[in-house]
């Protein structure tokens, strides 16, 4: 199977991209000629990071039939990146940050396991990302 998006060059450095029928603006920042349109390239790298994962483990938690007691779920991505060119990050760090309903205990052997499937067997970001940089994670129960 074969994927396939266009860039197309919107003037300076701003380029567009169209995928799955959706356009994203992607631009540099100023200071390095851009004029700051929409974000910088490198940074969807963590964002496709943090929502290959967290689709994973929603879809597994509810089989576990536990989302029902989840108020509310966020996934956060930090990485670090190279002080020499080129740039490239050479660690990033999830946080799964959870948030249960009053009267519900978070069921963290439950969590373990579902952000264990993603890591290791689901999420194809975090497949190619862990042969290329240090992946870490953590759970946070708010």
């Amino acid at each position: 199977m074969t994927e396939t998006i266009q860039t197309q060059w919107l003037g300076n450095m701003a380029f567009e991209w169209e995928v799955n029928g959706h356009k994203v603006i992607i631009d540099a920042k100023e200071n390095v000629g851009g004029e700051n349109r929409g974000p910088q390239p490198k940074t969807f790298m963590l964002a496709s990071l943090g929502g290959c994962t967290a689709m994973d483990v929603v879809a597994i938690l509810k089989k576990m039939r536990i989302t029902d007691d989840i108020e509310d779920f966020n996934v956060e991505v930090s990485g670090d990146l190279t002080e020499e060119h080129p740039k490239h990050f050479v660690k990033m760090h999830v946080k799964y940050i959870f948030k249960f309903k009053a009267g519900k205990t978070p069921e963290l052997e439950k969590l373990e396991k579902a952000i264990s499937l993603s890591e290791e067997r689901y999420c194809g970001v975090s497949a190619v990302y862990r042969k290329a940089m240090e992946l870490t994670s953590e759970i946070v129960i708010l």
